[in-house]
């Protein structure tokens, strides 16, 4: 993950610590550093953030050594790119499904996206993370609409040994997923976890009946799942979706086969909500929690 970007980030710290800091030197080196970003998928309104931040705390810098040069770089650069993940709310799914857990109601999860993003074997993922921490799990197949989606969900149920509620191909999508959440509440289920069709951002009707499903069964969480390698696309598509139905975070998938890392930076910042998890491989075990320290500690190789 990230090796672009890591490559990107040092170059710009070398060019920085090997050039006197008058303001013409930085301008010309940020403005190469902000093409060099939005070559890499992170977003223009972000590369132009994170440039005039540094510009503002590079301009008349005196260091001496190069050593300190680079440290001082690299701490500006920390600085800026974690005041990019700063969000208003933070989202602790284990925390929200405690706090279900003490009023006797399921946790609801609403999963947003297009298609081919891997949103499905996301939700299987994150039933199977809260399986293996002790939560029983319901799953509901809202997407009504694509060929296939009941019975890819319903490998997932069986594999994970979880039980699906679905409907006909055609059927009312919100009536699925209130289905679901009263199965959840009459059994005692504790997370109902609800997949939708990948709706494409710019299909009014589709996005009308995202609304619904979101009125119906007015989800704890509201996930967006957007595609790592799709890059700055990802990002228009989690803002479209926010517009609709208001978002509480994003999961970011093939992270693993993402060299470039732009959009990981870039939709929290256009969005203002978190990366909740990293989808990293194939298998339901290949998700990580994002944390933002760890990433930026990652691109700057401290």
């Amino acid at each position: 993950m990230f090796e672009r970007l890591r490559e990107v980030i040092s170059g710009f710290v070398t060019k920085v610590s090997t050039t006197e800091l008058r303001p013409e030197e930085i301008r010309e080196i940020i403005w190469e550093f902000k093409l060099a970003l939005i070559e890499n998928d992170v977003a223009v309104v972000v590369a132009d953030h994170i440039c005039e931040h540094l510009e503002n705390n590079l301009a008349g810098l005196k260091i001496g050594r190069f050593n300190d040069r680079r440290r001082i770089i690299k701490e500006a650069l920390k600085e800026t790119l974690l005041k990019l993940f700063e969000t208003p709310n933070k989202v602790d799914l284990i925390e929200i499904i405690e706090k279900k857990q003490v009023l006797k109601e399921p946790c609801v999860i609403v999963f947003v996206g297009i298609n081919g993003t891997g949103k499905t074997t996301t939700i299987a993922k994150i039933a199977n993370l809260l399986l293996k921490r002790g939560y029983t799990v319901v799953l509901a197949c809202s997407d009504t609409f694509r060929a296939g989606s009941i019975e890819q969900i319903e490998q997932h149920a069986k594999n994970l040994g979880v039980h699906l509620i679905k409907h006909k191909y055609g059927s009312d999508a919100a009536a699925v997923a209130y289905d679901a959440v009263q199965y959840a509440k009459t059994r005692g289920i504790n997370v109902v976890l609800v997949d939708t069709a990948g709706r494409m951002q710019t299909n009014k009707n589709l996005m009308a009946e995202m609304e619904k499903i979101i009125r119906i069964v007015k989800p704890d969480l509201t996930i967006f799942v957007g595609d790592a390698l799709t890059g700055n696309d990802a990002v228009s598509q989690a803002e479209e979706f926010d517009r609709y139905v208001n978002i509480s975070g994003s999961i970011l998938t093939k992270m693993d086969a993402d060299a470039k890392g732009g959009s990981a930076i870039s939709i929290v910042y256009v969005t203002k909500k978190p990366i909740l998890f990293l989808g990293v491989g194939q298998r339901y075990e290949d998700i990580e929690p994002f944390k933002p320290d760890l990433i930026i500690n990652q691109i700057l190789n401290i």
